[in-house]
């Protein structure tokens, strides 16, 4: 059975000896029932993990020794910013672990004019915080040493004006002519892909998008769900033009 991976949020270094964050310690004492001795692995998010062990459990706090490092990388190689519209709670949480799963490289929240999700300032904070919890368990879930950017709600005009340089742009249009694989055909090293909310971009947001250079690509003749669309996408475009 793979060995246990925690983030540590502080710079590792080869002899450390340091007590794991409360939820990691939790979740390695209470869960794991890990005993002194046990390997686990640790990653701090700059790049590269750590082999460790276990040196002490004193109820839920557990303290370990940081062994050597080792500079493994398992990114994609296609650098993809997911632009998505705001969907329910459940949805939009299901979104953000499948898509660092899958190697997004940020995921980019979308306010829009048909979004059912409306957050002021403070829930806007909840849920970056949230967000950025569902980050750090998808990558010790899924082997990543480099967390996924999850970056605060900016509206569809927003958007357009912050990734007006950016190469190549994607919207996800079930009623689009252009197939992904053939919009994949020359892709550099990056994308920006933007996934509407459940009722999709409003037609004011498609005319932004469209006169902005995002390209409409669509996935095949079934319409998806919005927390489908933007997986289905992201593991076709592993497939053709990633790591697939």
């Amino acid at each position: 059975m793979r060995g246990a991976r925690f983030f540590v949020d502080s710079p590792l270094e080869t002899g450390l000896r340091l007590a794991l964050p409360e939820r990691a310690a939790h979740h390695a004492a209470r869960v794991l029932r890990l005993r002194v001795g046990d390997a686990l692995t640790l990653f701090d998010g700059r790049g590269g993990e750590h082999g460790a062990s276990v040196a002490e459990i004193r109820g839920d706090a557990v303290s370990v020794e940081v062994g050597p490092r080792q500079d493994i990388e398992r990114e994609a190689p296609l650098a993809i910013v997911l632009a998505q519209g705001l969907s329910s709670a459940e949805r939009m949480d299901l979104t953000v672990q499948k898509a660092v799963e899958l190697g997004v490289a940020a995921i980019q929240p979308l306010s829009t004019e048909k979004s059912l999700v409306r957050l002021d300032a403070r829930r806007i904070e909840s849920r970056l915080t949230h967000w950025r919890r569902i980050v750090v368990a998808a990558c010790e879930q899924c082997g990543r040493n480099r967390l996924a950017e999850v970056r605060a709600p900016v509206s569809v005009a927003e958007l357009c004006e912050a990734t007006r340089e950016e190469p190549a742009k994607w919207l996800l249009a079930p009623e689009a002519q252009t197939r992904l694989r053939d919009a994949a055909r020359g892709l550099g090293r990056g994308l920006v892909m933007a996934a509407g909310p459940e009722a999709g971009f409003s037609d004011a947001e498609t005319r932004a998008l469209l006169t902005s250079g995002y390209a409409p690509v669509h996935l095949g003749p079934r319409i998806l769900r919005t927390e489908t669309a933007a997986l289905a996408a992201l593991a076709a475009l592993n497939a053709v033009a990633g790591d697939g």
